[in-house]
């Protein structure tokens, strides 16, 4: 029998569908945002030399980098019936290792290790890594689900919805040890060990993970081989026979590598509002950089908050963009990097922690034009050819600045003068160049 079907398009799903192909990822972003939101405050009540961060913050983008190609390569010729399909049985695997992490990663210094101890920071920094590992393996089967069930009339509304269960993720894990310290849980604890307050967050986040994770496994049904064949317009065989790496990235469409640029410029300077946050706001509105410290864990606090401000703009920016006509994605793309730009070189100025709120707002319109824009146009360009493979190599877009950010910051931040608030200044003119390079960006659709 000849396996190449005729094509019917991919069908119209109805709206409760499309929330379900995407509710687990409220959980997976949850557990995401407390990991890059609290690894600071972690890592520096362990102990770490600020001049170090960034050796932390290269695991978890260089875990990304070669897990999400490995999961889309092989999730394209995965069909596991009883363990959900294609893409859901790495939903299920990731899921479950990502709940064990949790529950270690906060703990790294309650085992006795000792105060700034190789052990103490080892072990952190390994439970990181495959903390990284397993959000990355159960995150990338829901963009590869609505790449492979979604229509390109539903798409933008698709990721629209990630993106809103993204930030609702963020916020929720932003906020989680703010609002435990007001419930009266301890936010300081003896010498290198983490708050409680830090610690039940992550607990509440691997809770969180398991029962939304869950919705998406136990509602839907992913197309078999032939369907999604037929409504792809492929063969079975074009999924099934693989595909070579470097050959994939050569046939790539321009609107893959144009996106690329734009992503490159953006995420690193995110990566170091991650790494620097915490510190800048404690040196500029609390003035201290004693991480035992309780002002120390009170700016750790507001940066909640305040990484939770920049989540509610996004979501509420994100509505903006869906409304910005097809034609002018790219002006909406560029004016909300330039808007975050804005965002992260004010925080260089501001000493008054609510005039932070409107920094971080700025920057969460930035994160909203960079969640809204890239999946949509590089699917649109694709086939679905390799779709997982291509979008898990599309996450070295996100990965790769970072990794690029955190090595060179070890140049940087003592030429900056070993000061965690001059590197916004840094972030934000790159940001800006990123902004510019949106320009270079032409959309292009499959027929």
């Amino acid at each position: 029998m000849d396996n190449k079907l005729t094509t019917s398009g991919l069908p119209m799903l109805s709206r409760s569908m499309i929330w379900m192909i995407n509710f687990g990822f409220l959980g997976v972003q949850t557990a995401f945002t407390l990991q890059s939101s609290q690894m600071s405050r972690i890592f520096q009540t362990l102990g770490a030399d600020p001049n170090n961060l960034g050796w932390f913050f290269i695991l978890p983008p260089l875990a990304g980098i070669i897990v999400q190609p490995i999961v889309g390569y092989y999730s394209d010729r995965t069909w596991a019936p009883k363990l959900g399909g294609r893409r859901l049985p790495y939903l299920i695997l990731g899921t479950i290792v990502a709940v064990i992490v949790m529950i270690l990663l906060p703990n790294s210094g309650s085992f006795g290790f000792g105060y700034g101890s190789l052990a103490a920071l080892w072990f952190g920094a390994v439970t990181v890594a495959f903390l990284d590992l397993s959000s990355n393996v159960a995150m990338q089967p829901f963009k590869m689900m609505v790449g492979d069930m979604v229509n390109d009339k539903q798409k933008s509304y698709a990721y629209g919805i990630q993106s809103f269960l993204s930030n609702t993720g963020a916020v929720l894990a932003a906020i989680f040890p703010f609002l435990l310290t007001w419930f009266g849980v301890a936010n300081t604890a003896k010498k290198g060990v983490v708050p409680q307050s830090v610690v039940i967050a992550f607990y509440v986040g691997a809770a969180l993970l398991v029962v939304t994770s869950l919705f998406t496994i136990l509602r839907v049904k992913e197309y078999d081989p032939a369907t999604y064949a037929k409504y792809h317009g492929i063969s079975e065989t074009d999924n099934s026979e693989g595909g070579n790496w470097l050959t994939l990235l050569k046939q790539a469409p321009k609107a893959f590598w144009t996106v690329t640029l734009v992503q490159f410029f953006c995420w690193f300077a995110f990566q170091y509002l991650w790494t620097y946050s915490a510190g800048a706001i404690a040196q500029n509105v609390w003035h201290t950089t004693n991480a035992t410290s309780a002002a120390y864990q009170a700016a750790g606090n507001w940066y909640g908050v305040l990484a939770a401000v920049q989540s509610i703009a996004a979501v509420v920016w994100s509505y903006v963009l869906a409304k910005v006509p097809n034609q002018y994605h790219k002006v909406g793309y560029a004016g909300s990097l330039l808007l975050g730009a804005v965002g992260f070189l004010s925080v260089f100025f501001i000493h008054n922690q609510y005039a932070l709120i409107v920094s971080y707002a700025l920057v969460g319109i930035a994160w909203a034009g960079m969640n809204t824009y890239p999946l949509t146009i590089v699917t649109n360009a694709l086939s679905g050819k390799h779709m997982g493979t291509y979008l898990g190599l599309f996450n070295g877009s996100i990965c790769l600045p970072q990794i690029v950010a955190s090595v060179f910051s070890f140049a940087l931040f003592p030429m900056l003068g070993g000061s965690q608030v001059n590197m916004f200044l840094l972030a934000g003119i790159v940001m800006v160049i990123g902004a510019l390079s949106v320009a270079t960006i032409k959309e292009t659709h499959q027929a």
